[in-house]
């Protein structure tokens, strides 16, 4: 049973289709996985009843499997409103809500087969890139129990690095599918906007910094569930052509530009740029052609129009959670902080908040004439300690808001761009790092085919995973 945990969803599914595994000893190889693991951890929220879920798997024993994810358990992000669920956000005031109907997202992942089990858990209202809410309390990074896994998908990250979860959906505006597997040791992807379609809800025209998107421990697992996630919604604006699935390349010849700290804008924690410079040489020794750029556009430009337009479409989703006294009182800080910064915002700031993102958006497109990929760290700061809301002072240099030690994952957020966090290795204290592979716009499956050659020549995940995870496989 413990090696099924280690199977890929890929390897998994077929043995799932050709009956060789049943899902009913899927479900209770998870459950004993989960009861030994996630007490330390906290990565999974909101659990179904084990005895409703050993029930629903096994009447899956006789059915004809159907979709990749047929009867695997799965936990969706808190983000994510599922059906018959609790869904809270992380917010107090949701804190037992339970949905009528499923978030598109989880409607996908149904589709395919998936059992939702439970869910991930998160930031409240995700704002905060540290996986902790006045909910379910903390989760914790399985590399260092006294440290944080990253967010706001830092349920999804420490659930996969402890093999409680096969594949993972998250979400990133602000690099939360990035900076939490970073954190973790495993693959976290942005997709081009628009490639995972939003849900028919609010505003869907300026909405377009978030974007929903897969979590793995191999690039496959991050490929095939994109493929799940991907396609049309007739209800919104702006669709994209689901790729297909082309994995397979070497990186002879594969241009790469390497963006370090951006000119010393961005402060980093001592080694992160070293271990990053270390995975460009391995990839030099693979055949790429890695060049050092000067920051190719100013970053406080970057910046300014981020947190206008982040501040703008949280002032415009969730003003009530300020104007309502009570709401307010159970609300955090930072998200009354970034509601009463956009109501602040006079419609000519936004205005120019935007131009600053066109004109990124087409010095970038010329970039990607000379580079097949843009790389920079995932992260500024190794995983912190967990009681921490978030760094305040990187090397030296004071953040000026809750959430500018994220300032590294703006480049691609602010207009859209594929971005691939793979794993690049340790610290002397054995805490994990990544970095970031860019690419164009709807340049999907060249940034993923990169990670696949990475990851098939190093297989970090695989390689080193968490010591809680290495004790229960040796029981």
């Amino acid at each position: 049973m413990k090696a099924m945990l280690e199977w890929s969803p890929t390897e998994l599914s077929a043995a799932i289709h050709a009956r060789k595994v049943a899902p009913s000893e899927v479900m209770a190889a998870w459950l004993a996985q989960v009861e030994a693991i996630n007490p330390a951890v906290n990565a999974l929220v909101s659990l179904r009843d084990p005895d409703a879920l050993m029930a629903e798997a096994r009447a899956l024993d006789d059915v004809q499997p159907h979709g990749w994810l047929h009867g695997i358990p799965f936990g969706v992000k808190d983000l994510v409103a599922t059906k018959g669920v609790r869904t809270t956000w992380g917010s107090p005031l949701f804190a037992d809500h339970v949905p009528v109907r499923d978030d598109l997202v989880a409607a996908r992942l149904r589709a395919s087969g998936a059992v939702i089990a439970g869910k991930t858990n998160v930031p409240e209202w995700g704002q905060g890139s540290h996986s902790f809410n006045p909910v379910f309390g903390v989760t914790r990074n399985p590399y260092d129990l006294s440290r944080g896994a990253g967010g706001s998908s830092g349920g999804a990250a420490a659930a996969l690095a402890t093999r409680m979860a096969w594949v993972a959906d998250g979400s990133d505006m602000m690099g939360s599918l990035r900076n939490p597997a970073a954190f973790c040791n495993v693959y976290g992807f942005r997709p081009t906007w628009g490639l995972v379609p939003q849900d028919a809800e609010g505003d869907s025209y300026l909405s377009t910094l978030s974007t929903e998107g897969p979590m793995g421990r191999s690039v496959e697992d991050v490929a095939r569930l994109l493929l799940v996630l991907a396609g049309e919604n007739p209800e919104v604006p702006f669709p994209r052509a689901v790729p297909d699935l082309a994995l397979d390349r070497d990186l002879r010849g594969c241009r790469i530009g390497w963006l370090g700290d951006w000119g010393g804008a961005y402060a980093m924690e001592p080694g992160i740029l070293d271990l990053c410079e270390a995975a460009l040489r391995q990839m030099e020794a693979m055949g790429a052609v890695v060049e050092p750029l000067a920051p190719p556009f100013p970053a406080e430009k970057l910046w300014s129009s981020w947190v206008t337009l982040r501040a703008m479409l949280n002032a415009g989703g969730k003003r009530a959670l300020a104007e309502d006294p009570a709401k307010r009182a159970q609300t955090k800080p930072e998200t009354i902080w970034e509601i009463e910064q956009g109501l602040s915002l006079s419609a000519q700031s936004v205005y120019e908040a935007s131009v600053i993102r066109s004109r990124w958006h087409a010095h970038a497109a010329r970039l990607f004439d000379r580079y097949d990929a843009l790389v920079l760290p995932s992260a500024q700061v190794w995983p912190f300690p967990v009681d921490w809301r978030w760094p305040e002072e990187i090397a030296g240099r004071k953040m000026d808001t809750y959430h500018r030690w994220m300032e590294v994952v703006i480049p691609a957020s602010l207009i859209g761009l594929p971005a691939l966090s793979v794993p690049v290795g340790f610290s002397d204290r054995g805490l994990p790092m990544g970095m970031q592979v860019i690419g164009r716009s709807g340049g999907d499956m060249g940034v993923l085919g990169i990670g696949q050659a990475w990851h098939r020549a190093t297989e970090w995940p695989q390689r080193r995973p968490p010591p809680l995870v290495q004790a229960t496989a040796s029981r």
